[in-house]
């Protein structure tokens, strides 16, 4: 018989338990124990905030078992009543073990990771459909599947030694994750050709999360974080479909050709944007997969919705974009536009109803942050990283406005005597050496100016927002700029001519600090 691979009982899952043990779990197990799990671990950021998102959608499924109205259209109509009824599960402490069984015996045929008909997150339709002008079967290799794996002249190893001559294969606990994260984070741009009827393709679009990074509400143990992190209806982003199958529920598979359907709440909001379509292929014992076809999905245009998960920004052309991720910016200069909305600026809509959580577990929530820096429309990745803050749900905006706006305060006073200390140590260098200021060519100051800087600055910002600060940011920070300068510059600052740049430069970070009191 051939082996199967099922996603609900295999233990591919690290999870850590909160006296600190460890255990891997399979998804049926990971729900019946989820009030004594912390954690979950992924092998990379990107591949944890796609599992999120699918672990969201089962809990959904769970939760509307433990109470119906969940799944009621008239309650999803109402964005109160359905939190409501969220809290009521949320006051059960766990999920029911009687409801985790039942939902995952009747999707088990979908979560199959090598089930010849319907493999899990998976179309196998693309065997036949990838094939060369002479009708062999043309896959895109293992390395294009793995994230971080060199895949031509634009890979970027991000870990690992293997090559693209000499792929190493992938553990099949290993391979759901890169499912998963080709799935959100996949390139723009050429791909293994699909053909379907006549229509030939090798280009396909960029998944909807490439260069992005999502922030996640959460709590103490795993079943509060996947409730608490449940997208809340909002009939003006996607129709309002609590009954819509999520893929490892559908028995047939999308055409590629159609144009898009609306986007559904809540299975399209959280699995319905993926731009690419996988095929694994095992070894011939089914222990690895040694192959993979990796290719477009769809070239339907993506759904204007927003993610739940995501900031956005609008800019001077009056366009809407998701904020990229960046590995040169701290997670902490993006906390305040969780916070609140601004004219420019829109919160991820998973924490525009955090007053509704209940009291005693809004003050132990956290934020989780997982970003991957990646060019949207090239297959370039720069690399990932991923932020835990410290419980901030009782400071944002509906809780505290004052306390909101004083993170605001920091973040842009930061952001500005960062602006002016990378001009500082620019014309610092320019002046000690006598040539022109070249921001090509900045010096050797600029990279540890800066790097000592942000780390200070990190510091400093969570200093300035306590409770009992009174500090004024602008002169906080240029104390942080000025510091960096000195440990960048060090003892050359003896030179005569260096030490009246030195002397310049730290007149450009006071004329930063405005007279006004308070800033």
């Amino acid at each position: 018989m051939p082996r199967t691979f099922s996603l609900a009982d295999e233990p591919f899952i690290p999870a850590r338990y909160l006296d600190g043990s460890a255990a891997r779990l399979g998804l049926r197990d990971l729900f019946c124990q989820a009030e004594h799990l912390a954690d979950f671990e992924a092998p990379h950021p990107p591949a944890a905030t796609a599992m999120l998102r699918i672990l969201y959608g089962m809990a959904f499924r769970i939760a509307a078992r433990m109470n119906p109205a969940l799944a009621d259209l008239d309650v999803a109509a109402s964005p109160r009543q359905w939190l409501r009824a969220r809290n009521s599960v949320l006051a059960q402490g766990r999920f029911d073990p009687v409801h985790v069984k039942d939902y995952f015996d009747a999707v088990a045929s979908g979560l199959d990771l090598l089930d010849a008909d319907r493999p899990a997150f998976q179309d196998p339709r693309l065997a036949d459909q990838c094939r060369n002008a002479q009708g062999e079967p043309s896959s895109s290799g293992v390395n294009k599947l793995v994230a971080g794996r060199p895949t031509g002249a634009n890979g970027a190893v991000l870990f690992g030694h293997g090559s693209d001559g000499a792929a190493e294969p992938v553990r099949l606990d290993a391979a759901v994750w890169e499912v998963l994260t080709q799935w959100y984070f996949g390139p723009a741009g050429q791909c293994t050709p699909r053909r379907i009827g006549a229509e030939k393709e090798g280009n396909g679009p960029a998944g909807p999360l490439r260069g992005t990074v999502s922030y996640h509400p959460w709590a103490p143990d795993l079943f509060a974080s996947l409730l608490v992190g449940m997208p809340c209806p909002d009939a003006d982003q996607a129709d309002l479909a609590p009954g819509e199958p999520f893929p490892w529920e559908r028995s047939d598979l999308p055409d590629p050709l159609a144009p898009a359907p609306p986007l559904t709440w809540p299975a399209g909001v959280l699995t319905g944007r993926s731009r690419h379509a996988v095929l694994l292929v095992p070894d011939h014992e089914r222990t690895a997969i040694v192959d993979a076809y990796v290719t477009w999905s769809t070239k339907a245009p993506p759904a204007a919705a927003l993610d739940p998960y995501l900031i956005y920004d609008t800019g001077n052309d009056a366009k809407i974009r998701a904020r990229k991720a960046d590995l040169d910016r701290n997670v902490w200069r993006d906390l305040d536009a969780l916070m609140m909305d601004r004219a420019d600026t829109a919160r991820p809509t998973a924490f525009r109803h955090t007053r509704s959580i209940p009291a005693d577990l809004r003050s132990h929530i956290r934020v989780r942050a997982f970003g991957f820096d990646q060019e949207t429309n090239q297959q370039r990745d720069y690399g990932w990283y991923s932020a835990t803050t410290p419980p901030l749900l009782q400071r944002f905006h509906e809780q505290d406005p004052a306390m909101a706006v004083r993170f605001e305060q920091c973040r842009i006073a930061a952001e500005a005597l960062g602006a002016t200390l990378a001009n500082a140590a620019r014309t610092a260098w320019a002046e000690s050496t006598g040539t022109k200021m070249d921001r090509r060519k900045p010096g050797p100051w600029l990279q540890p100016t800066m790097t000592g800087y942000w780390s200070g600055a990190e510091a400093a910002f969570w200093r300035m927002v306590e409770p009992a600060s009174t500090g004024q940011p602008h002169r906080v920070f240029r104390d942080a700029a000025e510091s960096a300068l000195v440990g960048a510059i060090g003892t050359a600052r003896r030179d005569i001519r260096v030490a009246r740049a030195f002397r310049h430069a730290i007149a450009l970070l006071w004329r930063a600090v405005p007279n006004t009191p308070g800033q």
